[in-house]
């Protein structure tokens, strides 16, 4: 079974264009609040900023356990943690459904073991810049009107100006890693839309986590082998699992239920605008005019994209 096969582009061109209109469960009336005290906005918003929490504490943990290590022990605990919560049913399943967890869970691994190669090759802020790329090419795809595509080129600008106006001199293989974690984030969008929508509540979520920790451990065993079994990298691995998967990708599933794919692709270029202030709060990193020209940007953009969508002008 092809989960994107010609006979689905209908449904592929809504997930891309609607708001997703999954079912709440009845014992989910804990994500509805949230959804109604924070908003899609708020939830992207809370989303990032656990992301990049998150990303500083994987930065501690690589040297321990390896780009490969930190992403496995990231989705296993990830995975534990929402199949223990979320307990989803799995008997009555369609062969669509088990094929877009089995996507979604591909896309998840593969977004985050590439995006963790580049960092291990480029900068941070290099890495992120490239990859937010990937989501501002879906809001281009996507979109029917003209301001939409002005939003996305006005996000892409500033997402420019924050990568200090060029790539050169950086390792060609980083570049490619980040492009290629900027083309999974894309497909990640369109997958979380399609699995919001026929799961309820976080199950879809739930079981594509495990897809995707059943594809990294291997590959996060063979490259840190017994150093994932140290209790401090286990903890560390467990902070950053919560902190850049269970929080984070849940809050962008609920908020996909509210927003079309389209405008959350461009709400995505606030993650490098949301690294360069972690930065300067956290770790004192001074911010210069250009760089503050170009998180301007992309938060008028992305401010931009969500009024076009809320009014529809």
């Amino acid at each position: 079974m092809d989960p994107i096969a010609p006979a689905d582009a209908k449904a592929l061109d809504t997930a891309l264009t609607e708001p997703s209109a999954a079912p709440v469960a009845a014992g989910d009336s804990g994500a509805t609040g949230l959804r109604g005290r924070l908003g899609p906005l708020g939830l992207v918003l809370a989303g990032g900023i656990s992301v990049q929490f998150g990303a500083a504490v994987a930065v501690w943990l690589m040297p321990r356990a390896g780009a490969l290590g930190v992403v496995s022990l990231r989705l296993a605990v990830a995975a534990i943690v929402l199949l223990v919560v979320c307990r989803p049913r799995v008997r009555g399943l369609s062969r669509t459904d088990w094929g877009t967890v089995l996507v979604f869970g591909v896309a998840m691994a593969a977004m985050n073991g590439f995006f963790y190669q580049a960092a291990d090759r480029i900068p941070l802020g290099a890495a992120v810049t490239l990859e937010v790329l990937g989501p501002l090419a879906l809001s281009v795809i996507a979109s029917r009107r003209l301001v939409n595509l002005l939003w996305a080129g006005l996000a892409l600008c500033g997402v420019v100006l924050l990568s200090g106006g060029g790539f050169g001199g950086l390792n060609l293989a980083g570049v490619a890693f980040a492009l290629a974690a900027g083309c999974m984030w894309a497909a990640y969008i369109i997958f979380s839309a399609r699995t919001g929508a026929r799961f309820p509540r976080a199950d879809g979520l739930a079981l594509a986590m495990a897809v995707g920790a059943l594809l990294m451990l291997p590959l996060g065993i063979a490259d840190a082998g017994s150093k994932l079994l140290v209790p401090s990298t286990l903890g560390l691995g467990a902070a950053v699992a919560l902190l850049s998967s269970v929080l984070p990708y849940t809050l962008e599933l609920l908020a996909l239920r509210r927003l079309p794919a389209s405008t959350f692709a461009v709400l995505m270029s606030l993650e490098p605008a949301i690294a360069a202030t972690a930065g300067f709060l956290v770790l004192h990193q001074a911010l210069s005019g250009v760089d503050a020209l170009a998180i301007a940007l992309v938060i008028v953009a992305s401010m931009g994209a969500v009024r076009t969508q809320v009014t529809g002008k």
